[in-house]
């Protein structure tokens, strides 16, 4: 029986690639490509600071065509609207009948997307949803995620956490009102290794910028 094609609404960072390994390891659909929205104007993933190649060779490590949404900085929401239909009817072009989504909590978030989705013909699935973000923090590391805080709200979070890895260590030290997975954008991440990539792609950290209230780690590929 074939089954319903996917894309994943890939941010380049850690939700997304946990929820991507669940919908991957549950079977149900098939996640066929990854839709990511690019800030044109700095040529890197849109909030996450991520360079264009980095996120293309995450896509060659999963084995999975990119999408990209050009965006311009600052970008008015008609233009952002206007260029996710155009996306999401490309999507359609390709079979797809489904977007996976990695939110956790947030539900307007949800409801923008399930807004911005109805009477396309495509479903959204939020695999991660309503979990604890605490066991999901945990978890992206047990299951071998591996990633670097690229972008972190200083009036969140402290500024010291931009460029270090997500791992348990960082875990342990993070203040109480400090969501687990950054959820409330606290922190946004770049995702190296997973157990879905072919071969975990070489990072190192780079400059360490403050910009338009946030502090950006610059990873650059290494090797």
């Amino acid at each position: 029986m074939t089954r319903p094609r996917a894309w994943m609404s890939w941010s380049s960072g850690k939700d997304s690639a946990l929820a991507l390994h669940e919908t991957l390891a549950a079977g149900e659909v098939d996640v066929v490509g990854l839709l990511t929205t690019v800030n044109s104007t700095a040529d890197r993933v849109a909030m996450h600071a991520v360079r264009r190649v980095l996120l293309e060779r995450q896509a060659a490590a999963l084995a999975r065509p990119l999408h990209v949404v050009d965006l311009p900085w600052p970008c008015p929401n008609a233009v952002y609207e206007e260029r996710m239909t155009a996306a999401l009817q490309a999507a359609r072009s390709d079979g797809v009948t489904h977007m996976v989504f990695g939110d956790l909590f947030l539900e307007d978030i949800r409801a923008y997307r399930e807004q911005a989705l109805e009477g396309t013909g495509i479903t959204p699935l939020f695999p991660l949803w309503g979990r604890p973000t605490s066991g999901l923090a945990t978890e992206m590391i047990a299951v071998g995620i591996r990633a670097h805080l690229t972008c972190v709200d200083p009036r969140q979070a402290p500024r010291e956490l931009a460029g270090r890895p997500f791992d348990a260590h960082l875990l342990a030290q993070l203040p109480a009102d400090v969501d687990p997975c950054g959820e409330n954008g606290e922190f946004h991440t770049f995702v190296w290794s997973s157990p879905d990539f072919r071969a975990p792609i070489p990072v190192e950290v780079g400059e360490l910028v403050e910009r338009d209230g946030f502090i950006f780690a610059d990873l650059v590929p290494a090797g």
